[in-house]
């Protein structure tokens, strides 16, 4: 299933605001096997997603709150996982975390650091080609990275509060 790329989703904001829901756009329609896309702040908000009308789901099957596979799941995902390798950099004096991959039997979860502390988290199919989404993951980051002042960190967050 692919991701479905935002239409609606970001009227009404900034110009910087609507140039990276553009490049998460290009990400999602560019890059085949991609399921998600979240990018979450340092404090674990998400900030912009793939399927942001899915935000507002809650059935979800055998219980629990919203949708599974949702960009709210990979935000948690990736907010987890930052968290963590950022923990385990520090005790192995490893230095910033770049890039963290996980590979799985039914997908795979790629985290990136942005300059900012925030993170771009992808979810892809089992045969996507890691070498194209890791670039085009880095491509993201660094056009990205530059832009996300806490102006606008606080304006993606309002945005993705108010109803789509």
């Amino acid at each position: 299933m692919k991701a479905q790329a935002p239409t609606a989703y970001g009227q009404g904001l900034s110009s910087q605001a609507r140039n990276l829901h553009w490049l998460l756009t290009n990400l999602v329609d560019e890059v085949p096997g991609i399921h998600s896309v979240a990018v979450v702040s340092s404090d674990g908000l998400l900030l912009l997603s793939s399927d942001p009308g899915r935000a507002e789901e809650v059935a979800r099957p055998g219980g629990g709150d919203g949708p599974r596979g949702s960009s709210a799941d990979l935000a948690t995902i990736v907010s987890g996982l930052g968290s963590l390798t950022q923990g385990a950099a520090k005790l192995m004096d490893g230095g910033a975390v770049k890039q963290t991959m996980i590979t799985m039997d039914e997908g795979s979860v790629f985290v990136m650091s942005i300059s900012d502390g925030s993170l771009l988290g992808v979810h892809a199919t089992p045969d996507c080609d890691m070498s194209v989404i890791a670039y085009h993951m880095a491509l993201f980051v660094g056009r990205a990275g530059h832009v996300l002042t806490p102006e606008l960190r606080s304006e993606l967050r309002k945005s993705m509060e108010s109803p789509q």
